[in-house]
């Protein structure tokens, strides 16, 4: 079992940067799938990206945000990140970092009910 708890969050102007940390409680943090995802009010709870347990090989990322977030993980800081660049308003959201050990990467890593694990959010507000 982990425990996760997210922190960074804030109110940032458009075209801002924050970073979100995940640290996770437990001693096999390097066993478990990673997921950052975000819910705006009003909406379901989306996948924004997620990191196989080692950090290596593809990260995949929802369109919205290619190209200006990257997660990323300290296996012996039991933390993962989600550094956020070029804030737009509709990245408003609480954002959630997710984690299972027995996810099936390939076809499930954007998939919230594959994740077992769940912090309590952090809330992200880009002001236009």
């Amino acid at each position: 079992q982990v425990q996760l708890v997210e922190s960074g969050g804030g109110l940032v102007q458009a075209g801002g940067s924050l970073r979100l940390s995940c640290a996770a409680s437990g001693r096999t943090f390097s066993s478990y799938a990673m997921g950052w995802f975000r819910q705006a009010p009003g909406k379901e709870r989306e996948i924004v990206a997620a990191i196989s347990w080692s950090g290596g090989g593809v990260t995949p990322y929802a369109n919205s945000v290619k190209g200006r977030f990257t997660i990323s993980r300290d296996n012996a800081k039991n933390t993962v990140y989600l550094q956020m660049n070029s804030l737009k308003p509709e990245d408003t959201a609480v954002y959630y970092c997710a984690a299972d050990q027995r996810l099936t990467w390939a076809t499930n890593w954007h998939k919230s009910n594959e994740y077992a694990y769940w912090g309590q959010g952090t809330q992200v507000t880009v002001s236009s």
